[in-house]
């Protein structure tokens, strides 16, 4: 389906989004919340080698942890 708009055609599509959460057609909060848990899987990856690493403190890695968790 398509909407016309005077100056471009406009595609009409079930899910999409906005401002960093997932808006769907029926209003329904699936995607967005399966957005939010992936995002979150992502950057925890992001700090395994931190928090592993053992040239940073172990001071350190438990702020790191503290301030995730």
């Amino acid at each position: 389906m398509w909407i016309l708009v005077p100056v471009q055609k406009l595609e009409s599509v079930d899910k999409f989004c906005y401002l960093g959460d997932m808006l769907s057609v029926d209003g329904d909060a699936d995607a967005a919340v399966q957005a939010r848990i992936r995002t979150g899987w992502n950057k925890s990856r992001h700090l395994v080698a931190l928090l592993t690493n053992k040239d940073v403190s172990l001071i350190m890695r438990g702020r790191l942890y503290s301030s995730c968790v």
